[in-house]
């Protein structure tokens, strides 16, 4: 593989790394967002028993469903995943949950921090693996391949360590958290709150927000309970030294009591981190394939290729 298809390929990866750090903090900014007429009787304050019964409700349809369509923006400041980064990046297409898929489109600027980057890419997630589709021009330097399937599962058996395994099967089950879990984690917040009746896209939603500290998030977030007390523990002290003390959550629930939008805002060092995810379509099917074996690059046996290429031979020798 050429230097050029590495550029692309450690974009690529990038991206799947901010995907699965902030896909579970669904929110941000909208344009889309009107105020409806103050006069509705439901413009009333809601009481905390009253917001726990409608974010209930809402968590049980939404995890009924099992699946919808999605549009998400993240917006990052520069520094945040610890070089210049920094930028937008728009994901749309489906995603499920019970069992985890997804069927992504990834652009935006984030995307073009080296010069062979593609505008965007199709990203996958079905079976435990993420499938990247690199484009036709990447296609040329793969042995005409298109596709690289990263799977997090065969790297976490091949180390042979239990706690690197834990990590990686814990951030596949972060990479794809749904609007179900999102309801759960607010529900957790100790604040939160009804804010009022409002339309999101011409649709009459009502509008709820809380906080949550990192402590609390980690608390409720079940996607972290594979790791140790120990582990959770760094995890913790690592998110906190970073500068990030809790996160903004709001949701818009519509008349059948589903998330129409979620919002998360978290302020770090390097500014203020925004993600925005609108929902619609709840219960389609999310029919998501695999792509062919025979137009994918496996990229943990490539890595290992190159391994044996640069040292030893089967035999130790070298050779």
């Amino acid at each position: 593989m050429t230097m050029s298809a590495w550029g692309r390929v450690g974009v690529s990866l990038t991206a799947v790394a901010l995907v699965a750090g902030v896909a579970g903090c669904q929110g941000g900014d909208s344009d889309t967002k009107e105020k409806a007429g103050s006069s509705s009787a439901k413009d009333a304050p809601q009481s905390r028993s009253a917001v726990t019964e409608v974010l209930t409700a809402a968590y049980e349809k939404t995890a009924e469903a099992k699946s919808a369509k999605v549009t998400m923006t993240m917006s990052m400041p520069q520094g945040m995943t610890g070089g210049a980064g920094g930028g937008d990046m728009e994901l749309s297409g489906v995603m499920g949950w019970d069992p985890t898929v997804m069927d992504m489109t990834v652009s935006g600027s984030m995307m073009q921090s080296e010069p062979e980057a593609p505008d965007e890419i199709r990203m996958v997630w079905v079976k435990n693996a993420m499938y990247m589709d690199m484009g036709a021009e990447a296609a040329k330097d793969m042995d005409g391949k298109r596709w690289i399937k990263l799977d997090l599962a065969a790297a976490a058996e091949a180390s042979g360590d239990p706690a690197v395994a834990k990590e990686l099967t814990g951030g596949m089950e972060n990479m794809n958290q749904d609007p179900a879990q999102q309801l759960a984690l607010l529900l957790d917040s100790p604040n939160v709150k009804h804010v009022g009746s409002e339309k999101i896209d011409g649709v009459e939603t009502q509008h709820y927000k809380g906080t949550l500290t990192v402590a609390e998030m980690m608390e409720s977030n079940e996607g972290l309970k594979v790791l140790s007390e120990k582990e959770r523990k760094d995890l913790l002290a690592n998110i906190e030294k970073s500068g990030i003390e809790g996160y903004d959550t709001e949701v818009w629930v519509n008349e059948d009591d589903y998330p129409v939008q979620m919002k998360v805002g978290m302020d770090s060092p390097q500014g203020e981190v925004k993600i925005s995810a609108n929902y619609s379509d709840y219960g389609a099917k999310a029919s998501v394939q695999a792509p062919p074996a025979a137009d994918t690059v496996d990229l943990f046996e490539m890595l290992g290729g190159l391994g044996d290429e640069s040292g030893a031979g089967a035999d130790g020798s070298g050779i």
